[in-house]
C-alpha cells in the first residue's frame, strides 16, 4: 500500500495532533522545501514526509504540486499577517500603529528565510519572485488584514494607498538593506517614516485658504 493512508486513519490522525489533514500536508510540504528547496519537491516526497497517499493529496489540492504551494504561500501570508496584528494592537495613534507594522514585519522577515521563500510567487530567487509577482500578492493580504486596524485614525479609502506603501518601502529595504536606515530598529525607522507619514497625511488634509 505504500503512503496510502485510509480515510479513517487520517481523521484519526487529524485528531491526535489537533491538526486538519491539510495542515499536516502543508506542514510536510514546508518541511520539504526546508530540506530540498521548491524547485526539487514532488509530490511524492510530501506524501512519504506526511504520510498521506498521493491519491489524497491530489484531491485536497486538485492541480497538484502548484496549488499546493499556492495553498502554502496563502497560509504563510495569513499567519504572518496575523503575527503583525498581535504585535501592533494597542498602538495609540497612526504614526505609532504603523511604525511598529513596519518595525515588526521586517523582524519577522529577517527571523525566518523560509518565510521569504514561501511569499515568492513561483520557485526561483527570493528577489525576483517579490519584486514582480510576489509584491502584489503581500500588498493585497497587508491591506486587507492591516488596513482595519487604522479605522480609528483614517479613513479605508486613504489608508490602503498608506499601507501600500509602506509595505513597498518594507520589503525594498528587507531585499536590499541600507546602511543608513534599519526598518528593523524601532529608533531607526521611526526617525526615517515619521517625516514620510507626516507628509502624507499633510497631502490628504483639506488646503486651507488664507
Amino acid at each position: 500500500m505504500g503512503n496510502r493512508v485510509g480515510r479513517a486513519q487520517l481523521d484519526q490522525l487529524g485528531k491526535q495532533d489537533g491538526r486538519s489533514v491539510e495542515d499536516r500536508v502543508l506542514d510536510a510540504t514546508e518541511r520539504c522545501c526546508e530540506k530540498w528547496g521548491i524547485a526539487k519537491v514532488t509530490v511524492e516526497n510530501i506524501a512519504a514526509e506526511s504520510g498521506v497517499s498521493r491519491a489524497t493529496i491530489y484531491r485536497m489540492f486538485p492541480g497538484g504540486k502548484d496549488v499546493l504551494f499556492e495553498a502554502l504561500r496563502v497560509r504563510g501570508l495569513e499567519e504572518f499577517f496575523e503575527v503583525l496584528r498581535s504585535q501592533v494592537e494597542g498602538s495609540h495613534s497612526l504614526d505609532e500603529l504603523l511604525i511598529r507594522t513596519v518595525v515588526a514585519a521586517t523582524r519577522e522577515l529577517r527571523a525566518d528565510d523560509h518565510l521569504a521563500l514561501m511569499l515568492a510567487s513561483e520557485p526561483g530567487s527570493v528577489l525576483s519572485d517579490l519584486t514582480v509577482e510576489g509584491l502584489p500578492r503581500i500588498i493585497r493580504f497587508a491591506t486587507d488584514l492591516l488596513a482595519p486596524l487604522a479605522d480609528p485614525y483614517l479613513e479605508r479609502d486613504k489608508s490602503r494607498p498608506l499601507i501600500e506603501l509602506l509595505a513597498r518601502l518594507t520589503i525594498s529595504y528587507f531585499l536590499a538593506p541600507s546602511e543608513h536606515v534599519d526598518l528593523g530598529d524601532d529608533a531607526s525607522a521611526r526617525a526615517f517614516l515619521a517625516p514620510v507619514l507626516h507628509a502624507f497625511q499633510t497631502a490628504l488634509s483639506p488646503a486651507t485658504t488664507p
